[in-house]
């Protein structure tokens, strides 16, 4: 019966080992994309099981660096800290992979008659200096101010590029993703808001005026050229260069299949 057991233990751990979901977690701007990507991969890879969830880039390598994901996604680059601390506690180099790009859009509602703005108009409407749209060719209404939390990689990005590391106005509402920031702004006719371009779904995305005096759009052309002020790449980090499945399923996001999808979520392929 003993010898029994232990065959049976013998067979049965190598299978729960080769069950054990590859780990990707954080940004909530990647998360549908992510979600694709495993989707597809699995189908392709039925024995690999890929688990992902969102929580904010901040979330993600937080994870990273403590050990329980085997995957970080992120909408911003790694902190020079948070390489340390990865290197400190497991002795190797965060390992930083671009897998898309996006273009952070700015959102208002599909009834406000303003098409575009400036990044120092921006910037002032989200430091609290202007407040009424009427101040930059809208109507006599209140500006509400919609954004993220601290720990989404937007915020950051948001906060270091239109910002210059300022502030935020104390009247901007904290929202806990770019799909709610979405779906507050289509019920808010005085709203605006930020965060990737695949969210934009019901509300219109402004115009930026880019340091040439053009309006653009955050759409493939100008995203990939960079001619779009707020264009940024999208990664995900490792432990060290992916291996096993980690390294299976990163190649099949930057494959000719995986980067159709990075297209057919809303945002932009590097391939």
């Amino acid at each position: 019966m003993t010898r029994t057991l232990a065959a049976l233990a013998a067979l049965t751990l190598p299978a729960l080992a080769s069950a054990q979901a590859l780990t990707v977690k954080g940004s909530d701007t990647m998360v549908i994309l992510a979600q694709r990507w495993a989707e597809e991969y699995m189908k392709k890879n039925p024995s690999n099981k890929v688990q992902v969830t969102g929580g904010g880039s901040g979330t993600g390598i937080a994870a990273l660096v403590n050990g329980t994901t085997d995957v970080a996604n992120s909408s911003r680059s790694i902190k020079p800290d948070e390489v340390a601390k990865v290197k400190e506690k497991f002795n190797v180099e965060a390992v930083e992979t671009t897998v898309a790009r996006d273009g952070v859009a700015i959102y208002v509602n599909d009834s406000n008659p303003v098409q575009q703005l400036t990044q120092e108009q921006i910037k002032a409407i989200y430091l609290g200096d202007v407040t009424n749209w009427k101040d930059v060719g809208g109507p006599d209404a209140r500006i509400v101010l919609y954004s993220r939390e601290n720990s989404s990689g937007t915020y950051v990005f948001f906060k270091e590029h239109v910002l210059k590391n300022a502030d935020f106005a104390p009247e901007a509402q904290t929202l806990p993703g770019t799909a709610a920031v979405v779906n507050a702004i289509s019920k808010e006719k005085f709203g605006i808001g930020y965060g990737g371009a695949a969210y934009a779904k019901g509300v219109k995305e402004l115009k930026i005026v880019g340091a040439d005096g053009q309006a653009v759009l955050p759409n493939a052309e100008n995203v990939k050229s960079g001619k779009y002020p707020l264009s940024r790449p999208l990664f995900m980090y490792t432990r060290g260069a992916p291996t096993t499945t980690a390294k299976k399923f990163i190649d099949f996001c930057l494959s000719k299949d995986g980067q159709a999808i990075v297209t057919q979520v809303g945002y932009y392929p590097i391939k």
